[in-house]
């Protein structure tokens, strides 16, 4: 398997960002880390592996992205107003960066974005901050609301980031550019973020945004065999 190493100082972090690439050929997936996880995460703890025949096979490229949640919402030494700062310049670093690096590199702009747990959140609020520049979008076990790590602090750049928030008062325009999305959302009905996934499949449904929600019986689900195992159900 081709398995490629790029990093570059980010002009909207000011820091050296990685990013891990595997694949020559196929339809492109971001997939972020979960809570407080870097590039190699996601090789590490088997999804790679678990992709492996779509990789080599040429139906799929990936790419691991770096997180700097140390530096954002889990940084509990920085008020949360510099929390969600950090955060926001992750995000241009994501859409104005590595989203551009993906097409030239992959020669393709059908671009799914994947994540499980926090990561699950990075991906749900990229793709619907920026339905242009993403196809699909895939959570696993994710979290919809950021609240908990504001400490009862609240301004426009926390609304803007999340979609608990900003999804339930889209208007119209915004209804019809995330309805394009291909939206997936699941998690195992013993896993105590499943009422996260209930609530907000639910506010999608009530938004007329469609999206494919699974609540796995009898299990957890919140591990990575699980996510592993279903993925491969949803790419390329």
């Amino acid at each position: 398997m081709i398995r490629e190493r790029h990093a570059w100082d980010s002009p909207a972090l000011g820091r050296p960002m990685e990013i891990l690439w595997y694949g020559h050929w196929g339809r492109p997936l971001l997939a972020f880390p979960t809570s407080l996880g870097h590039a190699n995460q996601n090789e590490d703890f088997g999804l790679i592996r678990g992709l492996r025949d779509a990789i080599e096979g040429g139906a799929l490229q990936v790419c691991c992205v770096d997180g700097v949640d140390q530096e954002a919402w889990y940084n509990r030494g920085a008020h949360p107003a510099d929390r969600v700062r950090r955060h926001d310049q992750y995000d241009r670093y994501l859409s104005t960066e590595l989203v551009p690096f993906i097409r030239g590199k992959a020669k393709r702009e059908d671009l799914i974005v994947y994540g499980a747990s926090f990561g699950g959140y990075h991906a749900t609020n990229f793709a619907l901050r920026h339905p242009e520049l993403t196809s699909r979008v895939v959570s696993f076990s994710g979290l919809y609301d950021i609240h908990r790590f504001l400490d009862g602090y609240w301004d426009d750049a926390c609304y803007f980031h999340c979609p608990t928030a900003y999804v339930h008062n889209f208007n119209d325009e915004w209804i019809g550019r995330a309805s394009r999305l291909g939206i997936v959302v699941a998690t195992g009905e013993h896993d105590h973020l499943a009422p996260d996934t209930r609530a907000f499949a639910s506010l999608l449904n009530d938004k007329g945004i469609p999206v494919h929600a699974e609540i796995w019986p009898g299990v957890n689900g919140h591990d990575w065999p699980f996510w592993i195992d279903n993925l491969r159900r949803f790419v390329p």
